[in-house]
């Protein structure tokens, strides 16, 4: 396993085909639970339950391949997956916090979960976050406070793309014995690999690139096995936000094609990204595989390659125009998602201007003329030449 390629990582790790009968694709192991032949065996099973099959809303077999595939990729021990990625993302969150604590975070992470630490922690068990821009190591530094437990990351980050060092956080987090999160769906693990860097937990929408179909709704935290562990007795178990097996089953099939999809995306991501920064009627393109991308020295840094998810402002601020460009296109469909084989557009003010307030919405950097497209499998020049077309409907 160790000189295999993340190829033949997903294509080959943990299958035992003399399991299941020679079949060259695990089966779907459509259970509620799992039978023992004596006392002693159940016994047993319970003994060790966070790795034993008992019942499937803790461990199913189909799921465990998916969750070991993972792990390998994103070069953890252990990995879980879930109903959601925001079933992921607070199962994490809470595993690391008590009523009480704080959390410092960065203002452009995903909107619910911006709003799982800005609003619901807050209210429910007093736990306040510091919202920091992020892209100097001292932003962290200031906001640690005495009860400081954990620190939250996502980088690339939504909607600007800003990155932040996450070895030099990671170390500046160990030294104050504060636990640390990383959302790192936008990399996925074939481009960047944060556990590696000293991350505590790694979390990602399995929605988006992990799964790439746009056929199933996931989420996923990989960590150290001891971490993992009690993150199952906890938030695992108590929660119930647990992965069905069919869901299980389509994640394990695009695990086998996830390095080839994510360097089709990153080859026509780069290629839409060129002609859009050269375009007189776009204003800017920050996309992190741009060399004009301020901190572009820093991904090099830290990720291998870049997705397909970038956004771009167009010169005007005139809705009408705006929305002629947005309702124009014919390729890039509208809609919420990401990460999926097919190219898809959303204008960020849409959803921000119903989650933040004004100020909070100009505070992240983000205009009316934003757009977020999402770069997908199809021809790179008919995609360009898509955006160019409606690009003419704006004066």
């Amino acid at each position: 396993m160790k000189n295999w390629s993340i190829e033949t990582l997903m294509a080959h790790f943990a299958e035992n085909r003399d399991d299941y009968q020679g079949a060259v694709v695990p089966p779907v192991y459509q259970n509620s639970l799992f039978t023992f032949e004596n006392w002693e065996a159940i016994d047993a099973a319970f003994d060790d339950r966070t790795n034993e099959n008992i019942y499937s809303r803790g461990n199913n077999p189909t799921v465990t391949i998916a969750e070991q595939k993972i792990a390998a990729l994103a070069g953890g021990e252990r990995a879980k997956l879930f109903a959601s990625g925001m079933a992921a993302i607070t199962a994490a969150v809470l595993h690391c916090v008590n009523a009480g604590d704080h959390i410092i975070g960065i203002h452009n992470i995903y909107g619910p979960a911006n709003n799982l630490m800005r609003h619901y922690l807050k209210k429910k068990m007093g736990i306040e976050t510091t919202f920091v821009q992020g892209d100097q190591v001292e932003d962290f530094a200031q906001a640690i406070r005495p009860n400081t437990r954990l620190i939250y990351l996502e980088s690339p980050s939504s909607a600007v793309f800003g990155l932040q060092d996450i070895a030099a956080i990671a170390q500046l987090a160990k030294k104050h014995q504060i636990k640390t999160i990383i959302d790192n769906t936008w990399a996925t693990p074939v481009f960047q690999k944060p556990l590696q860097m000293g991350i505590d937990f790694e979390v990602h929408s399995c929605s988006k690139y992990i799964g790439g179909h746009s056929d199933v709704v996931a989420g996923v935290v990989i960590g150290k096995k001891a971490d993992m562990e009690q993150l199952y007795v906890e938030e695992v178990e108590l929660l119930g936000g647990k992965m069905a097996p069919f869901e299980g089953w389509l994640i394990l099939r695009s695990l086998r094609t996830l390095p080839i999809r994510m360097k089709a995306h990153e080859t026509n991501a780069l290629q839409v990204a060129q002609f859009l920064e050269e375009h007189p009627k776009i204003a800017q393109v920050p996309y992190p595989g741009l060399p004009s991308f301020a901190q572009y020295a820093l991904g090099q840094q830290q990720m291998t390659g870049y997705s397909g998810l970038m956004s771009f402002r167009l010169q005007t601020e005139d809705l009408d125009q705006i929305k002629a460009f947005f309702n124009g296109l014919a390729l890039f469909k509208i809609g919420v998602s990401w990460g999926g084989h097919e190219s898809l557009i959303y204008a960020p003010a849409i959803s921000y201007l119903k989650e933040l307030t004004p100020s909070q919405f100009t505070a992240l950097g983000i205009s009316l003329g934003d757009m977020r497209i999402s770069v997908g499998l199809e021809n790179a020049q008919d995609l360009i030449n898509d955006l160019e077309q409606a690009l003419q409907k704006v004066e």
